[in-house]
C-alpha cells in the first residue's frame, strides 16, 4: 500500500520533503496558508550542502542556471577597511562547489514545479497536528509553527533577537557577497539575477515598533556615512521610495526543543530550529533536513524508526549552528569600543577556520 504524508508548509524545506518523498513513491500533499506562491523575497546563498541535496532532488540544472555563484565574500568595516575574506577557491576544493545565491520565489518555484499537479494546496491552513490519519505529518510551518507549540508547549515560543532587519532589491549588479560592520549595526549586499543586487541592513531596536521617521531615515541615520558601497545602495533607495524598504524584527528560537519528532510528527526548517539570518545558513538547513528525512522514511519499513534517525542525525548539528548564530549575533552588534576585538576575532576565525559547508 503507498504510504502517505502531509506536509504543513509550502516554504523550502516543506517543497524539498515533498519533492524527495515523492520521488521514491509516496502520496505527498502539502498544505500552505498563502493564497498562492510568493513573487517577491530575498537571495538566499546556497551552501555546498544545500546545492549537492537539490541535485539529489533532480534540480541541479536549475541550481547551475538561475542560481549565481558568489565570486567572493568579503567582510569590511564601516569605513571600507578589510576585515577578512571567505576562501571560496579553498571551500570549492573541500566541497565541490562555492556559494550559489538564488531568489527565493525562483527556488521555490523550481521545487513546485517538480511536483504532480494538485499536490501543493495553496489557501490551506492546517491547525491540528493530532488528529491526522496520515503515515507521517511533517511540520514545515516556520518560525511561528503551531506545531511545534502544539507539541511542545509555549516554552519554545520564538525570541525576539534585539535586531531589526531591513531588505529589499536595488537595479545594479554584483558578482559578490559583501558584509559591512559598524558600531551595533551592519550592511549587506548580495547578487541577485537579472543584474540586480539584494540587499540587508540590520541594527538594533524595539520590537514591533516603526522607525518615527520612516524606515529611509532610519537606514540613512544608521548608514549614511560608511563606505560608498553602502552609500550607493541609499541613494538608489532615495529614488525608489521607502515602498522598496522591506523590514522584519530578527527571532530566533530562544529555548531548543528536546527532539525534532513527536508520535507521528517531525519537525523541520524553522519550526524544528529557528535561527536569526547571521550565518545565512536557514535554507540551507530546511533542504538538508527535508533531504534527510525523505531518506530516512524511504529507507526504513517503520516510520518511527525513521523519525528517530532523522531526529538523531539533524538535532545535533542544527542546534549547535543555531547556538553559533546566536553568539555571531550578539557579537556583530556589539558596542563601537568593543568592536575592534569583535573584528580581530573575525579575522582570525576566517584566515583559519573552516566553515561548514
Amino acid at each position: 500500500m503507498q504510504r502517505r504524508a502531509i506536509v504543513i508548509g509550502g516554504g523550502v524545506g516543506g517543497l524539498t520533503t515533498a519533492v524527495a518523498l515523492q520521488a521514491s513513491g509516496w502520496n505527498v500533499e502539502v498544505h500552505e496558508r498563502a493564497s498562492g506562491p510568493p513573487d517577491t523575497g530575498s537571495s538566499l546563498g546556497l551552501w555546498p550542502g544545500a546545492l549537492l541535496a537539490l541535485d539529489g532532488l533532480g534540480l541541479a540544472d536549475f541550481t547551475r542556471r538561475a542560481a549565481r555563484p558568489a565570486a567572493y565574500g568579503t567582510f569590511v568595516r564601516a569605513d571600507g577597511t578589510r576585515i577578512g575574506d571567505v576562501d571560496m577557491a579553498a571551500l570549492q576544493r573541500r566541497s565541490g562547489d562555492r556559494v550559489r545565491v538564488v531568489a527565493r520565489p525562483a527556488l521555490l518555484g523550481a521545487l513546485a514545479d517538480a511536483l504532480d499537479g494538485g499536490i501543493v494546496r495553496y489557501g490551506s491552513r492546517i491547525t491540528d497536528v493530532h488528529h491526522l490519519d496520515h503515515d507521517v505529518v511533517i511540520a514545515a510551518d516556520g518560525l511561528r509553527s503551531r506545531a511545534r507549540t502544539a507539541l511542545f508547549g509555549d516554552a519554545h515560543r520564538p525570541r525576539y533577537s534585539g535586531v531589526t532587519a531591513w531588505h529589499g532589491t536595488v537595479g545594479f549588479d554584483t558578482d559578490g557577497m559583501t558584509e559591512t560592520w559598524g558600531g551595533r549595526a551592519r550592511f549587506g549586499v548580495i547578487p541577485r539575477a537579472g543584474g540586480l543586487t539584494h540587499w540587508f541592513a540590520c541594527a538594533p531596536a524595539a520590537e514591533r515598533e516603526p522607525s518615527p521617521g520612516g524606515e529611509l531615515a532610519a537606514l540613512q541615520g544608521w548608514f549614511g556615512d560608511w563606505h560608498p558601497g553602502v552609500r550607493r545602495v541609499l541613494d538608489h533607495l532615495a529614488e525608489a521610495g521607502a515602498a522598496a524598504i522591506g523590514r522584519n524584527d530578527l527571532y530566533d528560537l530562544g529555548t531548543p526543543l528536546p527532539r525534532y519528532t513527536s508520535g507521528r510528527v517531525a519537525l523541520i526548517g524553522d519550526a524544528a530550529h529557528a535561527m536569526t539570518p547571521d550565518l545565512g545558513r536557514g535554507a540551507c538547513e530546511a533542504i538538508v533536513d527535508g533531504v534527510t528525512l525523505a531518506r530516512a522514511l524511504t529507507t526504513r519499513a517503520d516510520v518511527q524508526d525513521a523519525l528517530t534517525a532523522y531526529d538523531t542525525i539533524r538535532r545535533r548539528p542544527t542546534q549547535q549552528l543555531a547556538r553559533a548564530t546566536r553568539l555571531m549575533n550578539g557579537a556583530v552588534h556589539t558596542p563601537r569600543r568593543v568592536a575592534w576585538a569583535r573584528d580581530t576575532a573575525m579575522r582570525l576565525i576566517l584566515a583559519v577556520g573552516r566553515p561548514p559547508a
